[in-house]
């Protein structure tokens, strides 16, 4: 599937706009499918599964979903990982400007070093620093609710466009 942003102005203006309109519907469709299933197991659950940066990361994933940034691996590598450099630089050095900084760098350096960059995920050592959660947010929301963002695309992308998601490596 092309991101909207990625539709050629051709000469048929009618025909372009309505393929642009139909991938910006299916993106928005997929987005709230995502984040109401992951809202609804963190109801059900009365767990928190959702993190501030689930909601760009659906932009990638259902925007553009043939990005190397809205991979599986990076989706949940990035997440995982950038949470995990948080955590640690939290209960390592303590709260502050200076050590998110450097969680957030490190966090940046590791996904770059790994190949498992996730711009979203950028955001997790921020997040992080600032609720000052326990271990237990490497599991929830961090982990499962990556791994249930991706599930929901891998499932939505092989209803709406057979097997365009994810994409092949290169």
């Amino acid at each position: 599937m092309t991101s909207p942003s990625a539709v050629s102005a051709g000469t048929n203006g009618a025909a372009t706009w309505r393929v642009q309109a139909g991938s910006i519907a299916l993106a928005g469709l997929g987005a709230f499918v995502a984040l109401a299933l992951v809202g609804t197991l963190a109801q059900k659950s009365a767990q928190p599964w959702m993190l501030g940066s689930f909601g760009a990361t659906c932009v990638l994933l259902f925007g553009f979903p043939a990005s190397p940034f809205s991979q599986p691996r990076n989706i949940i590598g990035g997440h995982v990982l950038t949470s995990l450099t948080g955590l640690l630089c939290l209960h390592l050095f303590g709260p502050g400007y200076m050590p998110m900084a450097c969680a957030a760098a490190c966090a940046l350096m590791l996904m770059m070093l790994t190949r498992t960059v996730h711009p979203p995920a950028g955001s997790n050592p921020v997040i992080i620093f600032m609720a000052q959660p326990g271990w237990s947010f490497l599991l929830l929301p961090t982990l499962l609710g990556a791994v249930a963002l991706a599930l929901t695309g891998w499932v939505y992308w092989s209803i709406v466009k057979r097997g365009s998601w994810p994409a092949p490596r290169k």
